[in-house]
């Protein structure tokens, strides 16, 4: 059964699974806790591990018929030939980028990225195994064009990015890295979700990365990661890095991400909305100095917002006026909202990223400057709650800072 000719929705619920098990008639796919699977000659195993994962299996570190049914999905969700699983996040991070550079390589990042993606561009390629790296501001694609030289061979950025919300103009950072044939260029679109964003539709756009950790599985009860793009280029990182640098995702992590990306639609249609009133009531608050939602018509890049994403998403920064001292206060005083370092959940998830995520033991101060993040800036990730509710608790803590 093809897919193009169905909506997200329909997709989220079936791609991959389209008929059930034949044999039981089974509406869910098993969990295949296996770890080997029993192959007819010495041959067949060279022969499996060349051809994938189509219906021929050797040992789950390479693929597992539950990972292939969420491979499928999460293809068919992101408009790509194929998908890979990963354990987490940060493994698809490391597995697409290190097939692609060698030592004396060079990679034009974004400089407004995830943690765990600064750290391993700055600590572990470059300053560990010779890999340069260049991070400018990706608000400007031109910043990206300027720092391009003969040796980059990936350039990555996020949109939105965290923790700033800032966005880069798909369309526009395509027109520049698809003159470049041996530049991949990677796109990393955890914030948004393909709900939201398919970065893939863009021409120039090889790569898109997801966390599936936050909105995709979506109830803070797994890890998992995926990278998604041409056949080709998938089919080459599993063989070479997501299966010997030891990334992919179980058997039950699998199952449980294929379970969250059913309801994908229907959780952010309700996260959107109640960010936007909740992003409306934050920019009126005498204690917020800004707010920075894609939903706002006062956000820098609010236009761009409306042509690439279909609603402008549940995550909220807001900067404190009183700094340091507000944003921890104010974290610490929530009794509704929960103090937690991911996001995407049905529970509301906040963080305060100077302290947290991008603390000095992560991103040098200067670094996290650089990047946009402020002493007194606060990450909201909106639930599932009553937006009733989580004003309140919004309003008692403000109080406090």
């Amino acid at each position: 059964m093809g897919t193009q000719e169905y909506g997200f929705e329909t997709l989220a619920v079936r791609a991959g699974w389209w008929d059930g098990d034949p044999q039981t008639g089974a509406v869910a796919p098993p969990i295949y806790l296996s770890s080997n699977f029993v192959f007819e000659t010495c041959d067949a195993v060279n022969d499996i591990l060349t051809r994938g994962p189509e219906g021929a299996f050797v040992y789950s570190r390479g693929s597992n018929p539950t990972e292939v049914v969420l491979e499928q999905r999460l293809a068919a969700l992101e408009g790509a030939e194929a998908a890979l699983a990963f354990n987490t996040g940060v493994s698809a991070i490391i597995a697409g980028v290190t097939h692609l550079v060698r030592s004396g390589d060079h990679i034009v990042a974004g400089q407004t990225l995830y943690a765990a993606a600064q750290y391993f561009f700055r600590s572990i390629l470059r300053d560990r195994f010779g890999v340069e790296v260049t991070f400018v501001d990706a608000t400007d694609p031109a910043n990206i064009a300027a720092a391009i030289r003969p040796t980059t061979k990936v350039v990555y950025v996020e949109t939105p990015a965290n923790p700033t919300i800032v966005l880069t103009d798909l369309a526009a950072l395509g027109r520049i890295t698809r003159d470049y044939p041996g530049i991949t260029t990677i796109v990393d679109n955890t914030f948004a979700s393909p709900y939201l964003q398919r970065p893939l539709a863009y021409e120039g756009i090889d790569v898109v990365l997801e966390s599936a950790t936050k909105y995709l599985a979506g109830h803070s009860d797994v890890l998992g990661g995926v990278l998604a793009g041409r056949r080709e280029l998938m089919d080459a990182i599993r063989l070479d890095t997501l299966i010997n640098l030891g990334g992919p995702i179980d058997a039950m992590s699998a199952w449980l991400v294929l379970r969250g990306v059913k309801t994908l639609p229907a959780r952010v249609d309700r996260q959107c909305a109640a960010a936007q009133q909740i992003a409306e009531y934050l920019e009126a608050h005498p204690k917020v100095a800004t707010v920075y939602y894609p939903g706002l018509p006062s956000h820098p890049q609010y236009e761009l917002a409306r042509r690439q994403m279909a609603q402008p998403g549940g995550m909220i920064t807001f900067d404190l006026a009183g700094g340091l001292a507000a944003g921890k206060a104010t974290l610490d005083s929530f009794r509704l909202i929960r103090r937690a370092v991911s996001l995407g959940d049905c529970d509301t998830l906040a963080e305060h990223p100077a302290s947290m995520t991008h603390n000095d033991n992560f991103v040098s101060p200067a670094d996290r400057l650089a990047s946009g993040i402020t002493d007194g800036l606060v990450r909201l990730s909106v639930g599932l709650e009553s937006v009733d509710d989580l004003l309140e608790d919004l309003d008692q803590a403000l109080a406090r800072a």
